[in-house]
């Protein structure tokens, strides 16, 4: 079926005089007369059927159609810029992957580990996106996410990563005065805003008592709690595969048990089969499938 789209020109000349409300300031913009704008304009009026700006005299206005269709428009041009800038710096001779997946994952362990992946496939590029919230795959202009369980994802292939297991942790300094068995009563509790129940659980789970668990400092991301656990602000739960460095080398304490819930299991989702996936997808996911398995003999 034909498509029924304007003319790219009429819509980058529409778009221009809605943003800076004059046909002239258009004109200068794009480096055509006040007149060639308006002719654009009007063709695009003609071709929609939907008058677009108030004329009075030598001054125009967006009309309430306008405005709502100059939004879009403008959303539909930045996507169609950004994806031809995209296009025009891919390598001839390679591939690219456009990944999804939450931010701290992302930083805490995914990107860390991408160097390997890059030496294994230095032809690949792999860019990522932060998406916080479970989302539709198809359609999305990604090929693949990393995230936790979700129905979301139904009709999808998922294939699970690694289990998210809270521990507690902070620096070792705030343990220095305090004994462990009473310091999680003790030091000051930080919390991860999307989980405020989160100590609750790890108090009943773990038989440790803890005088108002709720009470304590808040953050949005597991990221902004071990930062905060490492500058010494108090005590965090946070996932034991996103702290494994920082606990090797010495700079967090965790002398407490682990959680014995498994908070989310990350997963690998795909749009169809891996043998399917075309190879860079299919490179990918090996590779992150088996750094995973390596990931959980050592949590082991």
């Amino acid at each position: 079926m034909r498509r029924k789209i304007p003319s790219n020109t009429a819509l980058m000349a529409f778009e221009a005089a809605a943003r800076h409300g004059s046909f002239a300031r258009a004109a200068d913009e794009l480096s055509v007369t006040e007149g060639a704008i308006s002719r654009q304009i009007g063709r695009l009026e003609a071709f929609l059927g939907v008058t677009l700006f108030e004329r009075i005299g030598n001054r125009v206005r967006l009309l309430p159609n306008g405005e709502r269709y100059a939004a879009q428009v403008r959303e539909s041009l930045d996507r169609l810029n950004r994806d031809s800038q995209y296009l025009m710096g891919q390598p001839s001779d390679g591939a690219s992957l456009d990944i999804a997946t939450v931010p701290t994952f992302a930083m805490r362990w995914l990107i860390p580990r991408l160097p390997q992946f890059r030496q294994k496939h230095p032809n690949i590029s792999v860019h990522l996106a932060e998406r916080t919230e479970p989302f539709v795959l198809a359609g999305s202009g990604v090929d693949a996410a990393i995230h936790f369980e979700h129905p979301a994802w139904t009709g999808m292939r998922t294939h699970p990563l690694l289990n998210e297991v809270l521990v507690p942790v902070c620096h070792p300094e705030l343990l220095k005065d305090v004994k462990a068995a009473t310091a999680l009563d003790i030091l000051p509790r930080l919390h991860r805003r999307q989980n405020p129940d989160a100590w609750q659980c790890y108090a009943q789970e773990t038989g440790i008592t803890l005088t108002n668990p709720a009470i304590g400092a808040r953050y949005d991301l597991h990221a902004m709690l071990i930062e905060a656990a490492l500058a010494g602000l108090g005590v965090a739960l946070v996932p034991r595969f996103y702290i494994e460095t920082e606990l090797a080398q010495g700079r967090l304490a965790a002398p407490w048990p682990d959680g014995k819930t498994i908070s989310k299991t990350f997963s690998l989702i795909l749009p169809e089969p891996i043998g399917l996936s075309r190879e860079p997808i299919r490179a990918f996911a090996q590779w992150i499938l088996d750094e995973s398995k390596k990931a959980t003999v050592v949590e082991l």
